[in-house]
């Protein structure tokens, strides 16, 4: 699925996806706002990043510091690595956020989409909770979102380039082998 890129699926919209466009177009501006600081961005991913041991510290020496525990999971999701990073999350964002949000309306996709990156966080957390490192980006949520996509459209088709070293394919594909192949892909990359 690195390999595979989605252009497009086989359902359409039936609504404009205001709230994809504004997660895509805030994503993008928080990008190039922390692409912009140089060196100092530094600072803004260890303070607005996940970083599981101080929700671990914070959580214990103040339970009731929601803000200090709960607000890098939230802001975590909206930093991004790299352009690639931000690219490929937006994009993915882009093909299958329209048909979830247009199935799910704008509220309930909007919330979807925050309770999918604050679970994965959460689960982040779990699997190293002493870890200094900061978590950044909207894997988590688009997950979530590919998720649905594959509960609502399960015989939905995907328009794929696929390219074979200089040879470049595009084929469609269901969006179930797409979405499996994706997942089976971060499976072996966590491990």
């Amino acid at each position: 699925p690195h390999r595979m890129i989605p252009l497009r699926d086989t359902i359409p919209s039936n609504s404009f996806p205001f709230v994809t466009l504004a997660l895509i177009v805030i994503n993008t501006l928080i990008y190039f706002h922390e692409q912009s600081l140089g060196p100092a961005a530094e600072r803004l991913v260890l303070q607005y990043g996940f970083v599981p041991a101080r929700y671990l510290h914070v959580s214990h020496a103040e339970p009731w510091d929601l803000v200090g525990r709960f607000g890098p999971m939230l802001s975590s999701m909206f930093l991004h690595g790299g352009l690639l990073h931000l690219a490929g999350n937006m994009w993915t964002l882009w093909i299958f956020g329209d048909n979830v949000e247009d199935r799910l309306g704008k509220g309930r996709f909007l919330l979807y989409y925050l309770v999918c990156g604050l679970v994965a966080v959460y689960f982040h957390y779990l699997t190293g909770p002493t870890s200094g490192v900061p978590v950044i980006g909207a894997s988590g949520a688009i997950a979530g979102i590919m998720g649905g996509y594959f509960v609502l459209f399960p015989r939905a088709r995907m328009l794929t380039l696929i390219p074979i070293f200089i040879f470049v394919q595009i084929v469609t594909i269901p969006a179930v082998v797409f979405l499996f192949l994706w997942f089976m892909m971060q499976l072996v990359s966590g491990f």
